[in-house]
């Protein structure tokens, strides 16, 4: 028996030093197969100056191939959706990955409405107002997107996925600038002179590299699901507007896929997101219509009924959902042949003439496709910079794993595949110059760059999703004011429209660098200047508040003229 266990004490050591010793050499190793890893593996292996000179791995847990095969019958999609700016698509046409996305299953954003849940102060972004052909975005199931991406890298022999394979381990020898060594569960140890975490918030690679990292949860969970509702007939044009009410419990969003079916993304409150879920489907569908139309008094009085019935162990029905709301529409005095009518609004036909202030709501949801609910918790999180150093060295973050925010602006992919498309860029031109790709040099203005730009959008989500959260009154009549002044001022409007991606790199006016952000602040400044002239805007704006407004957004200009003349010094040094 002693012999017997120093035998089986050998074979682990044995094993233990074919696991550390033999290994496959990789330039980069790519650890996650969601959208960002596999648009990075895509971008590197699309480059013809590395097609050549740089051997790639992707690694994933889960079975990709299942994914690529992947099908929806026709009029159903998946629950988990992506908006892709123009700048993110323009980058995905580059590398020819577009060219493999189902086109049929996307859909673009023409026009958003976004208003206070409170106040119903709105503003309205469009297309139109920018000049741009194609949208302001394309929506897509975030399935059609990774399947495009895979059959795309079929036609890649640079890169070699490795799926069904998870991370045991990340190693690395104390001599410095040693390369790390990943242990797959399979047996395989992959050496990387780059290794990549593209692995999602909790993030091996992360870890390994002893990365930092600071954040919070939000008291907050996203209900998703797909809708369905009536086409919006010939007299209000195709489904192509995205529709966000900022809730006190969260912000609710109606994102079109097709003329017939839209994605929801609702943040509430991790409670009533529960009692939702065991509730019919026909009654989230009912609450839906309701979340955006009825006043907010009436809304916090369904929550309460549906979280008692819950709590009681009886969920709220069909039934006594519609009388509830029937009612309330009723106390409210909402005409049943308004658009702000959702009981009663379900027996009118969709072909007929609409109510005047039918653009001003989404579709009526009829019903939710089976199967398709769900939540998740929401949370913010960055990292305290993207690339490893000491012994965690030739390290590099992307996407999830360097940065997670609120999907209250549908930011989250659109900035992982603007750390994609740097990244990809920083690795070509240190291979054109003979550089060594996971080298600190080689990687910092990569973390120059993207750190920056996602920290403005992250720290902005968070603000509105703070700021949104109260029903406090003097606050909520400051940010309407602020909302409506906005909603007058195009220029800003088109401004943040250009900072979030809308335009393409190429169709902007400047490049994207320092100048296109001090194109914003030049934008910024005259929409402020147009204020004093803009009539109709005195109308909405009233005594200090109009005043308040007016300082506060002429502040705004002069510390952004500060930051673009200190932009500037720094340019030119």
């Amino acid at each position: 028996m002693f012999t017997s266990r120093l035998l089986s004490k050998r074979s682990i050591n044995s094993a233990r030093r074919f696991i550390s010793t033999s290994h496959e050499d990789f330039d980069v190793v790519i650890v996650g197969g969601g959208p960002a890893g596999l648009a990075l593996a895509s971008a590197l292996g699309a480059k013809q100056q590395l097609e050549s000179s740089v051997k790639i791995a992707l690694v994933e847990a889960g079975d990709l191939s299942q994914v690529q095969n992947w099908s929806f019958s026709s009029g159903t999609f998946s629950n988990r959706v992506v908006s892709l700016t123009n700048a993110s698509q323009a980058f995905l046409k580059d590398t020819g990955a577009w060219d493999h996305v189902e086109q049929e299953r996307t859909t673009p954003i023409d026009e958003m409405q976004v208003w206070d849940g409170i106040s119903d102060a709105r503003i309205t972004f469009s297309a139109s107002e920018l000049g741009v052909q194609q949208g302001m975005a394309r929506l897509t199931e975030t399935l059609n997107l990774q399947r495009g991406l895979l059959r795309h890298l079929q036609s890649i022999p640079a890169v070699q996925i490795v799926d069904k394979s998870k991370v045991q381990s990340i190693t690395v020898d104390e001599t410095p600038g040693s390369w790390p060594l990943v242990h797959l569960d399979t047996g395989r140890a992959l050496k990387a002179r780059l290794l990549v975490g593209a692995d999602g918030l909790n993030s091996p690679v992360r870890s390994f590299a002893k990365i930092p990292t600071y954040g919070w949860s939000y008291d907050t969970q996203a209900i998703v699901c797909t809708m369905e509702h009536p086409p919006k007939g010939p007299f209000l044009g195709p489904n192509t507007t995205a529709y966000q009410r900022f809730l006190p419990t969260g912000p609710i969003a109606f994102l079109p896929i097709s003329p017939t079916a839209s994605s929801l993304v609702w943040s509430t409150r991790p409670t009533l997101a529960t009692a939702l879920k065991a509730c019919e489907p026909s009654v989230l569908g009912c609450m839906i219509n309701a979340a955006f139309r009825l006043p907010d008094v009436s809304i916090r009085y369904l929550h309460d009924r549906i979280l008692e019935a819950h709590k009681a162990g009886k969920p709220i029905t069909d039934e006594e959902i519609k009388a509830e709301i029937h009612w309330r529409e009723q106390s409210h005095s909402i005409d049943w042949t308004s658009a702000y009518s959702s009981v009663s609004a379900n027996t009118t036909s969709s072909l007929g003439v609409p109510p005047s202030d039918a653009e001003m709501m989404p579709p009526i949801v009829t019903s939710i496709q089976p199967g398709t609910i769900a939540s998740f918790p929401l949370r913010y999180n960055h990292t305290e910079t993207y690339i490893g150093e000491g012994q965690g060295s030739r390290t590099v973050l992307v996407g999830d794993a360097a940065h997670t925010i609120h999907p209250l602006a549908g930011q989250g992919l659109n900035l992982g595949l603007g750390d994609v498309e740097c990244l990809s860029s920083c690795i070509q031109d240190a291979v054109l110059r003979g550089g060594d790709i996971g080298s600190y040099t080689a990687l910092l203005p990569y973390t120059q760059e993207r750190y920056l730009e996602n920290h403005k959008i992250m720290s902005a989500c968070d603000k509105l999703h703070k700021l949104y959260s109260t029903s406090f009154g003097p606050l909520v009549q400051l940010r309407s004011v602020g909302l409506e002044v906005l909603n007058e001022l195009d220029s800003i409007k088109a401004a943040i429209m250009m900072s979030a991606g809308s335009v393409s790199r190429e169709d902007r006016p400047l490049s994207y660098s320092s100048d296109a952000r001090a194109a914003f602040f030049d934008m910024a400044a005259k929409g402020v200047e147009n204020i004093g002239s803009a009539a109709h805007v005195a109308g909405i704006v009233r005594g200090g508040l109009a005043n308040l407004a007016v300082t506060a957004l002429q502040n705004l200009a002069t510390a952004a003229a500060s930051s673009q003349q200190e932009q500037q010094r720094k340019d030119t040094r």
